[in-house]
């Protein structure tokens, strides 16, 4: 295998960064028509989408799972499981519980009182990846920040194998959290049934949750009739390492990112020429053990590459252009390179710290912005599932104090009625 190598000193950086962009125009037709189809039947439509996308027969006597499937669910499952599943769940809670914010109201010498109020969504929708999969872990990213947000209703979905099952570990994971309201359904007929509603279904607030190029689609198409979460692309890990680096561990790291989509992009960077021809010897030899070898090793020579860097103060100048979901500085000294980060999804420090160690137990949220968007978006969070208002509430004095230079304001932008109402209080 042999995985693509640049050299920041002779170019060719931004060109391999903007070949990871996706042209989501290329799928909008079709995504489109599968929205027309659940906007106008409904139900029928979300069932006829799954029967010719995932060869499911679902109506709506087992679209909503049931407490008896729920309960032969937990027979599939192992006690392990169970037991790994609530260590998550306590730890992800606790982390999400310190990002709640409080509302405030603040009084000044005039008497005015400003403020802020925070509340949480009423309902919202969860999606989880699904079908030949298990994704127990996103059924806990999703609802765990909703739950801590203070959310009422969670509608969950994910959609279901052939046989018109739900994942039996989607299932504990959800029954661990108590959630009941769960349907079958996904892809993007999933997300126009959750934002738009059907006989069966009330639409929801907002939509969170990753899923392929189709849900991603359908969620950009959704915005506005509610919020969602971000716009997730394939997965990517980018790798910072020096001399002092495992090579055994980086060719691991790399290749859990590269198992997830031959789309998804693992990279190293390094002021290490020899740690290169290391990595790609470790990863021959570990992928013939692993259980997607033919995805990883077409994501590593595809998408995948090895970027070589004077030091590591450039290194960190290549993270910040990239911009990745998964930023590893596998390093001896982390911490003291952490400061000129400033474009990541999440950050793993030393080389004990995976990228798994984040996707599953830590505690903070796997939900991530990938493709370059960690430049200015973040990761799922408590503020995802709630809203704020602002409070304003003025004194007399203050009124008649700030009354003329709101008029002016007013008057420069030619909105006489603004002005007019400060004029008769003024007066009064």
């Amino acid at each position: 295998m042999r995985i693509k190598r640049l050299d920041t000193a002779q170019g060719g950086l931004e060109a391999f960064i903007a070949a990871g962009a996706i042209d989501l125009g290329l799928y909008e037709a079709g995504v489109k028509a599968i929205g027309e189809e659940v906007r106008t039947q409904g139900n029928r439509g979300i069932f006829a989408c799954t029967a010719r996308y995932d060869g499911a027969a679902i109506d709506e006597s087992n679209f909503l799972v049931s407490e008896t499937e729920v309960e032969e669910a937990w027979d599939q499952v192992d006690d392990d499981l169970v037991f790994a599943l609530r260590k998550a769940i306590d730890n992800i809670t606790l982390f999400h519980q310190r990002q709640l914010r409080n509302s405030w109201m603040e009084p000044d010498e005039k008497g005015n009182i400003l403020g802020q109020l925070y509340r949480p969504l009423e309902r919202v929708g969860i999606y989880v990846p699904g079908g030949t999969a298990a994704y127990p872990s996103s059924v806990l990213m999703n609802a765990i920040p909703a739950m801590v947000a203070g959310v009422r209703e969670i509608a969950m979905v994910s959609p279901p194998d052939r046989q018109g099952r739900m994942n039996p570990y989607t299932l504990v994971a959800a029954a661990e959290l108590g959630l009941t309201e769960i349907y079958k359904m996904g892809g993007a007929q999933a997300i126009f049934g959750l934002a738009w509603g059907t006989e069966t279904i009330r639409n929801v607030d907002l939509i969170s949750g990753p899923g392929n190029i189709y849900v991603t689609i359908a969620k950009k198409m959704v915005y506005g009739d509610c919020n969602i979460d971000m716009l997730a692309g394939p997965s990517e890990i980018l790798i910072v390492a020096d001399r002092a680096a495992n090579p055994v561990y980086v060719a691991a790291d790399m290749m859990s990112q590269a198992e997830h989509d031959v789309l998804a992009r693992s990279i190293l960077v390094t002021d290490d020429a020899g740690l290169m021809d290391a990595v790609e010897k470790e990863i021959g030899r570990q992928v013939k053990y692993l259980s997607r070898p033919e995805i990883i090793e077409k994501s590593l020579t595809e998408h995948g590459a090895m970027i070589k860097v004077a030091d590591l103060r450039e290194a960190c100048a290549v993270a910040n252009k990239v911009a990745p979901e998964h930023l590893e500085l596998m390093v001896d000294k982390p911490f003291e390179i952490l400061s000129l980060i400033k474009n990541a999804g999440a950050i793993f420090l030393g080389s004990n710290t995976p990228e798994p160690v984040g996707d599953y137990l830590a505690g903070p949220n796997h939900i991530l912005p990938t493709g370059g968007t960690a430049r200015f978006y973040s990761p799922v969070t408590v503020d995802t599932f709630t809203k704020a208002s602002s409070i304003i509430y003025y004194s007399r004095r203050g009124m008649e104090e700030d009354a003329d230079d709101i008029i002016k304001f007013a008057q420069v932008e030619g909105l006489t009625a603004h002005a007019n109402c400060l004029h008769v209080r003024k007066e009064s």
